[in-house]
């Protein structure tokens, strides 16, 4: 099943976790640590309240929207961060999940030497459909964390967390690295 189909099947949970992975795998360039994220995804639990959600990403925007960088990025990471919804609703989860997945394959493209002028729209849509020749090792590891995600929580449901953030601290990574091979080039 290609992404886009994992998304439009999603429930309202599968839908956070898989826009709060994406972010959580770029959080790096928001300058957050690997704990940044951790009460967002404590509040995508079975037995946590309603308002969780809402309340637990006010105060992350709080710790990561003061960071401004020009960087292509960097941008697309802020743009996570700020259009996710403050209400767990499926509508608005479904189009946050779906932008963070092309904000983070565009992220990756960025970071493999892309150039970020350019139009990445279809190179970015055609993976997220299922056609992925010619994609980097790095995309294509990043359009394989973002299935498994889906996979994971769609067959096990909120035990599936785990394992979620397993993929997602892996993702997190690699990203820092390609951060590292970046300025070294850049540099």
């Amino acid at each position: 099943m290609s992404l886009v189909e994992l998304i439009a099947q999603a429930d309202e949970r599968e839908l956070a976790a898989s826009g709060l992975a994406c972010l959580d795998r770029c959080v790096p360039l928001l300058g957050g640590g690997d704990e940044t994220l951790r009460p967002l995804w404590a509040s995508l639990a079975g037995d946590a309240a309603a308002d969780d959600w809402t309340r637990r990403l006010e105060q992350t925007r709080g710790k990561l929207d003061g960071t401004a960088d020009d960087d292509a990025a960097t941008a697309l990471a802020h743009r996570m961060l700020a259009t996710a919804p403050a209400e767990r609703s499926a509508p608005a989860l479904r189009e946050w999940a779906h932008a963070c997945s092309v904000a983070a394959l565009r992220i990756h493209r960025i970071l493999d030497g892309a150039d970020p002028a350019e139009d990445a729209t279809d190179t970015v849509d055609a993976p997220r459909e299922g056609r992925t020749e010619g994609m980097s090792p790095l995309v294509a590891a990043e359009l394989r964390r973002q299935i498994t995600v889906l996979e994971v929580l769609a067959g096990h449901g909120p035990a599936g967390l785990r394992r979620a953030l397993e993929v997602s601290t892996e993702g997190r990574r690699v990203l820092v690295a390609a951060l590292s091979r970046r300025s070294r080039r850049d540099g």
